[in-house]
C-alpha cells in the first residue's frame, strides 16, 4: 500500500514548509509516501466560496485512481487519539488495495462531489486550524502513528 497526502495550494509559510518536508522524509522510512499539491485556483476575487470549492474539487477529482481510498480531513470527521489513529492506519494498511489518500482541502473545505467520492472523513481536533498548519500537524501525526506501530520511542504514553 502507498500512503499519499494531497493538499490544495502551495504551502505559504516557510516554517510549515520546512517542518512538512522533514516529516514527509521521515514517513518515507516506513512505507511508500507521496505528497501531491493541487494547484491554487487563480483569480478567486470574483468567485464565491462555493465556486472556489468546485474548482478545487475538479483538481482533486482528476487525481483519483482506481483503488484509491480517500479520507478527507474535515472538522466534522471522526476524531482519534494518536494511539487510536495508529490502529486505524494499521487496519487500512491491510485492506486498502492501492493507495490510502488523505486530503487537506482549501480554506472553504470540500465540494459536494469530492465529499461523495471520499470513503471517510477524519478530524484532527474540535479546534479550528488554518489549512496550512493542518498540513504540518497531520504529517507529524502520520509519522507518530508509524513510530507507534513500530514500537519506537518517539511517542510516550
Amino acid at each position: 500500500m502507498k500512503l499519499q497526502l494531497w493538499v490544495v495550494g502551495k504551502t505559504a509559510q516557510d516554517f510549515v514548509d520546512r517542518g512538512l518536508t522533514a516529516f514527509c522524509e521521515r514517513i518515507k522510512h516506513y512505507l511508500p509516501f507521496e505528497m501531491q499539491v493541487i494547484p491554487d485556483i487563480k483569480n478567486t476575487k470574483n468567485l464565491s466560496p462555493g465556486q472556489v470549492k468546485e474548482k478545487e474539487g475538479e483538481g482533486i477529482l482528476k487525481l483519483i485512481q482506481p483503488g484509491d481510498y480517500l479520507v478527507l480531513l474535515d472538522e466534522h470527521g471522526r476524531e482519534f487519539t494518536s494511539f487510536q489513529f495508529s490502529e486505524y492506519l494499521e487496519r487500512k494498511m491491510h485492506i486498502v488495495p492501492k493507495s490510502l489518500v488523505f486530503i487537506i482541502g482549501g480554506p472553504y473545505g470540500f465540494s459536494q462531489k469530492v465529499q461523495e467520492a471520499a470513503q471517510e472523513k477524519i478530524a484532527l481536533s474540535l479546534m479550528t486550524f488554518s489549512h496550512q498548519l493542518v498540513r504540518l500537524v497531520f504529517a507529524e501525526q502520520l509519522y507518530r502513528a508509524l513510530t507507534i506501530l513500530n514500537h519506537e520511542p518517539y511517542h510516550h504514553e
